[in-house]
């Protein structure tokens, strides 16, 4: 560090103080400097591997989360196909058996809609203060009407209150005026609603038809969805059919006619293929998981020969997370048939990873008639998805494993700031002293030469007096 003091070369004795200062500055300061330096990489590196291992522990349980959404089973033994999907989505699940179905939709199921009376004066028509009684399906909810409502607040107020339970209003605005009409989510006959109440002007009557400015029903009252499985009668209050073929859900979404040559066929057959897609990608899952947490705990070799350290190699909270990861994929499951994954050709290589055996993999669907079995395997209570989340909750939950450590490394990383601020500190004050020191050296350096010079200019003038005598 160069002095504010002096030039770098002393006027006086001619050595270069700041070179000197920086060397002894240099020689007391720089192994706490490197230390510091060592640690803060150190630390970064590790700071960078627990979040590369959390976020790949996210993306592994993100991935059991898809394979095991309800909505979407990916581990059914056998899978339903509709010869028409736009007017019959068909879905299996495990106690389906294999068949074929004949399907004919008369009617789908239809929600109930209701409208006012008409309001000739429009959609800023008073209304009275007052309680609506609105009812549907046997069940009543109370909705209070403020002084100085319109037909539009009333309507506002409705929605706020019951929309969460499938009922809105809106309002129809025509030539003659405006109406109060009310839909629902529900479906099914039985399910009209009906307005009661102390607001006379926007009651509505159960089973009454609209006609003329009177209030009513609209078309036609909610009905069932009407359809024939092999030619038997089924109804049912939604347009989602889950008991008419057991293991098997129907979604409607149109009507066919009567017309037999436009029936849907449903067919159910063993989910073999799908099965092993499911097995497989719960494999690859596992083994990116598993690639990453070695590619941060390896140890390699750079091109001069030199060892390279994994940013988590040696870790010990990395260490202990494949050790559970290990344990609970060899832990058995509730099954009576399929308890393990190495029954279905899943086995554990040398490296760690999975490795997925095709061959015993499809003996065990077809000789051993696993299929029904893979679901509770891998999704059941005490299943793979249910040990894996037991395995990697403890460090992926806020508050966790790898969360306290971030914060421990967050802690060191404030640290090694604090010790740097510290030591630049150091090294400010020890430049500071050191070149105070110097430059006073100089400045006697300096005038004890000046005094030299004066002793022999004095004694060369004595001497040259001498000779002249």
């Amino acid at each position: 560090m160069a002095s504010s003091i002096l030039p770098g070369t002393g006027l006086g004795s001619g050595v270069d103080i700041n070179k000197i200062v920086s060397t002894l500055v240099a020689s007391e300061t720089d192994p706490k400097a490197n230390q510091i330096k060592r640690q803060t990489a150190n630390n970064s590196a590790m700071l960078s591997g627990v979040a590369s291992l959390k976020s790949a522990l996210s993306v592994y349980q993100a991935a059991m989360k898809k394979l095991n959404d309800p909505l979407a089973p990916s581990f059914n033994a056998y899978a339903a196909t509709s010869s028409n999907d736009a007017a019959i989505k068909a879905t299996s699940n495990n106690t389906a058996v294999p068949g074929t179905y004949t399907i004919r939709v008369d009617n789908l199921a239809t929600s109930s809609k209701v409208a006012s009376q008409n309001f000739d004066t429009g959609a800023t028509t008073p209304i009275p203060e007052g309680d609506l009684l609105i009812t549907q399906d046997g069940v009543t909810h109370t909705v209070k009407v403020g002084p100085g409502a319109t037909l539009q607040s009333v309507r506002d107020t409705i929605n706020s209150s019951l929309s969460e339970k499938g009922i809105t209003a809106n309002l129809v605005n025509g030539a003659d005026g405006s109406r109060l009409v009310f839909s629902s989510t529900k479906t099914g006959e039985g399910t009209d609603i009906s307005v009661d109440g102390t607001i006379d002007a926007l009651k509505i009557a159960p089973g009454e038809k609209m006609d003329g400015d009177g209030a009513g029903y609209i078309g036609e009252p909610a009905k069932d969805a009407k359809l024939y499985v092999d030619g038997l009668p089924v109804t049912s209050k939604s347009n989602t059919v889950t008991g008419a073929i057991s293991g098997i859900s129907l979604d409607l979404l149109q009507a066919t006619g009567p017309d037999a040559s436009k029936a849907v066929q449903v067919t159910v057959g063993e989910n073999t293929d799908g099965l092993k897609k499911s097995v497989q990608a719960y494999v690859d899952a596992y083994n990116t998981l598993i690639k990453a947490v070695t590619n941060l705990t390896s140890v390699s070799k750079d091109a001069d020969g030199n060892t390279v350290l994994g940013p988590l190699t040696n870790d010990p909270t990395t260490r202990s997370l494949l050790s559970d990861l290990r344990s609970q994929l060899a832990t058995e499951s509730d099954g009576t048939r399929l308890t393990t994954l190495s029954q279905l050709g899943i086995n554990t290589q040398k490296d760690g990873t999975l490795e997925f055996n095709s061959v015993k993999y499809d003996a065990a669907m077809k000789d051993k008639k696993l299929g029904a079995d893979v679901q509770e395997l891998f999704t059941g209570k005490n299943g793979v998805f249910a040990h894996m989340n037991k395995a990697i909750e403890p460090y992926l939950q806020t508050g966790g494993i790898l969360d306290s450590r971030k914060n421990g490394l967050d802690r060191l990383q404030k640290d090694l700031e604090n010790q740097q601020e510290a030591l630049d500190r150091r090294i400010a004050s020890l430049t500071e002293s050191l070149t105070k020191r110097y430059v006073a050296m100089d400045t006697l350096v300096g005038k004890l030469e000046a005094q030299r010079k004066n002793i022999a200019s004095m004694f060369a003038s004595i001497e040259a007096q001498q000779k002249n005598s």
